[in-house]
């Protein structure tokens, strides 16, 4: 691309992580623009997010059907999707480019779960100079990428090595667990609740003395295993395959479903604790708890007897995790995303809703 040259694109994405990730990247060009000045590529960007009705098989006549790119005045247009595209069923597809269409699909999943609005950043360059300088050797955005061609449509694969593990790892940034975390709001405070209750029993601070450390990790494992498992239950989020080729990709929407809950409990527990900890701290009477559990009350006392009171709270959320935020945590499930995709046939067209998308 030539110094002082200006390129018009517009990013339509899939609403949660592509639409966050496309404003970064927006920005980031933006940037790029004011620092270079005259002497560099001028960006102007425009980000629409919409619930597309596709599923991870749609092919790209499909795709640029659904988009239809041609009715856009933008000099490219590129879909960012949290879709887990593979060719061939297994490798992670990073990007499909249609030349003539001035059209390009990104897949975020295959990105993996690190430095993803950088790599987005340089995979949408390198689709830009795919179509503008399709001759061109200096186009590929990284080493280890696979890029092949099929007449005027240009495809980039993921690394081969660890390629699942990555995609794996993509598919749970793209759930984003820590909303999990603010969907379940209320039932942190309803187990914070039932904890600062627990810790004025002096049974519960004798049972913390005499549990070991390996009977208090049995128990903290146990009830974050029964949340994670009621939430799946509650909310309908485990896939069942309908047939053999939907085996696979049953395997690895449950894996980052369960992968994203883990995470997002880890931090539950992580919080609910530190709030007991502090009110331990900050009300138990020190003789007291000195003449009950026999044990001086230290730091080692008060942090073991908060482990046991958080892994009963814990639990304590599993049985009243029906109060969460519904949408927060089946949006952190891939099926249950593509049934909502699926039950919205009827696409509205660009413009037509001006709070579904961002025009800057």
């Amino acid at each position: 691309m030539s110094t002082g040259e200006v390129q018009t694109l517009l990013f339509v994405t899939d609403t949660g992580a592509p639409a966050g990730i496309a404003e970064h990247v927006a920005d980031a060009l933006r940037n790029e623009s004011d620092e270079a000045g005259s002497d560099g590529v001028q960006w102007d960007v425009t980000v629409h997010s919409d619930a597309y009705p596709l599923d991870d098989d749609a092919s790209m006549d499909e795709i640029v059907d659904l988009i239809d790119p041609a009715s856009r005045t933008e000099d490219m247009v590129l879909y960012l999707t949290d879709l887990p595209r593979r060719d061939d069923g297994t490798t992670p597809v990073i990007a499909d480019i249609s030349v003539p269409d001035r059209f390009a699909v990104i897949s975020v999943p295959g990105l993996g779960g690190i430095a993803v609005d950088r790599r987005v950043r340089a995979l949408t360059q390198a689709a830009v100079a795919e179509v503008v300088h399709p001759s061109s050797q200096d186009n590929h955005p990284e080493g280890r990428l696979t890029r092949s061609e099929d007449g005027s449509r240009v495809r980039y694969l993921a690394p081969s090595a660890l390629s699942r593990l990555r995609l794996l790892g993509g598919m749970v940034y793209a759930n984003r667990p820590w909303n999990v975390v603010t969907g379940m709001s209320k039932v942190m405070m309803a187990a914070f609740a039932t904890g600062a209750v627990s810790l004025a029993y002096p049974t519960m601070w004798q049972l913390s003395t005499t549990m070991g450390p390996w009977r208090l990790t049995a128990v903290t494992v146990l009830a974050s295993v029964a949340l994670i498992a009621w939430l799946i239950i509650e909310h309908k989020l485990w896939e069942r395959p309908h047939g053999a080729s939907d085996r696979e990709r049953a395997v690895l929407y449950n894996a980052s479903t369960v992968l994203t809950l883990t995470i997002g409990v880890i931090v539950f527990h992580a919080g609910v604790y530190l709030l007991l900890l502090f009110t331990a701290w900050w009300t138990l009477p020190p003789q007291m708890v000195t003449d009950n559990t026999g044990q001086p009350f230290d730091f080692a006392t008060l942090a073991t007897m908060t482990w046991l009171v958080a892994a009963v709270s814990t639990l304590g959320g599993a049985l009243g995790s029906g109060m969460e935020d519904d949408d927060a945590v089946t949006a952190a499930a891939y099926g249950a995303r593509q049934r909502q995709r699926a039950d919205r046939r009827t696409h509205t067209p660009f413009g037509t809703t001006p709070d579904s998308g961002n025009r800057k």
